[in-house]
């Protein structure tokens, strides 16, 4: 547990770059001008020492933690530290405990939780009494959705500030700052142009702390001759060579980046399916995954305007399983190119949807007995079976036996469109009801 007095301050100079350069007030502070731009309304309630419960969402390294520092050194109220990863139930109580002292007298006390993401149900819901009747104010701070990892009691007591990922001339602010600042390298003669930086804050696909760390990387491998520090091409490319793309497997981005590439699809935007893709093969995703979706993707959107899709989709698939990544990949981009420009059709998910839903209100209904099994002596006797007609022995393969229940009105499900693929349905279903119509008359609807 980490008090205000010692949590932000007191900089050490072997600390990391990254925490010599955090901000400390807000004009140090770059990007989420949402957030923090004069007049803003967290922004407001920081200055006016009002704040209530918050949230604070967003991806790594974007400014959550600098944010509660800054509250830190803003506030009169006792500020409490704690990480989710190292405290639990017995850390709550003490801060409660106190806290409770303290507002008995009239002080308020915020405690800042990061990570809060990993507090598990019990100790999430041992937070909930104590924001609730004012003992802290709760400030958390997450990379995950709240709406999947926060409780919805404790998510409805807190206000959500989402935090934007930087773009890059933010992030190359942020190292100007520390190659010019005394906390940094400014009273080193150590230079980068302004390509080298452009290209450095590329690099941290809008993280702040990993644009430090590479740049802390670079001071560190590069040449230091007499007072000059020299980055070489070399150091520099092979640094920024080794960067990762933002993506977690597990995380709420994985299953933003599954989404853009269906809806990309489903846009028949082929272009844009093939850089999502990209996105997530590149960044780790399990190729069988995205292949399973893809199959999805070929019956659900596509369907019957192209039954072929569902082929390409699941080949696709079988060559993943065969080679693998990175090869499959081109496999991969084959079904989602095909899929992507395809006829589209959702007729096949929509009437298995009406059929699901009437399946809920009829789920007891009876099978008809014509159609039912009769395997033995007594289930025909039961006349299981009885009236059953074998279409195959019938000139036009189709008989007037009714296969719906008898407790539910005949509805149509399945209205195939007008796209080519569709078409020869749609007229064998018309076709068909044309049949029922002339030898059997029965209800529709």
């Amino acid at each position: 547990m980490v008090e205000s007095g010692n949590l932000f301050t007191n900089k050490q100079p072997e600390e990391p770059l990254a925490a010599r350069m955090r901000p400390r007030n807000f004009n140090e502070f770059v990007g989420q001008g949402n957030i923090v731009a004069p007049g803003a309304f967290v922004r407001n309630l920081i200055e006016k020492d009002q704040l209530s419960s918050l949230i604070f969402f967003g991806p790594a390294g974007t400014g959550k933690t600098t944010l509660a520092s800054i509250i830190a050194g803003m506030t009169k109220a006792r500020f409490v530290s704690i990480s989710a990863v190292a405290s639990g139930l017995k850390e709550l109580k003490e801060i409660e405990t106190e806290a409770q002292k303290l507002k008995s007298t009239g002080q308020k006390t915020i405690l800042f939780i990061d990570e809060i993401h990993r507090f598990n149900k019990a100790q999430q819901d041992a937070l909930l009494p104590i924001v609730e009747d004012g003992t802290v104010i709760l400030i958390g701070a997450t990379t995950e959705n709240p709406s999947f990892e926060i409780n919805s009691a404790l998510l409805s007591r807190s206000k959500v500030i989402v935090f934007q990922l930087l773009n890059d001339q933010e992030v190359k602010e942020i190292l100007t700052q520390a190659m010019t600042s005394s906390r940094g390298y400014g009273d080193q003669n150590f230079k980068l142009t302004d390509e080298q930086l452009q290209e450095l804050a590329g690099a941290a696909n809008g993280d702040a702390r990993t644009a430090l760390n590479l740049l802390e990387m670079l001071y560190t491998n590069a040449n230091h001759e007499g007072n000059e520090v020299i980055v070489t091409p070399e150091v520099f490319n092979q640094i920024l060579s080794g960067r990762q793309l933002r993506y977690d497997k597990n995380g709420e981005e994985f299953y933003n980046l599954i989404s853009a590439l269906h809806k990309s699809m489903r846009n028949s935007d082929d272009d844009a399916a093939l850089y999502w893709l990209a996105r997530l093969l590149e960044g780790g995703a399990d190729p069988l995954y995205v292949a399973r979706r893809v199959v999805r993707f070929a019956s659900e959107d596509v369907g019957l305007a192209d039954s072929n899709a569902l082929n390409v989709a699941i080949n696709a698939f079988e060559a993943c399983k065969f080679i693998g990544m990175p090869e499959c990949s081109v496999h991969l981009s084959h079904a989602v190119v095909y899929c992507a420009l395809s006829p589209k059709s959702n007729a096949l998910e929509n009437a298995y949807n009406e059929a699901k839903s009437d399946v809920k209100d009829h789920f007891n209904d009876p099978v008809p007995l014509a159609i039912r099994n009769a395997p033995t002596k007594l289930m025909k006797e039961l006349n299981y079976g009885a009236g059953y007609k074998y279409a195959h022995n019938y000139e036009d393969k189709i008989t007037d036996l009714d296969t719906w229940p008898e407790t539910l009105p005949r509805k149509t499900y399945f209205r195939p469109g007008d796209s080519a693929g569709e078409k020869r349905f749609k007229e064998r279903k018309d076709w068909i009801r044309a049949w029922h119509e002339k030898h059997d008359p029965r209800e529709t609807k």
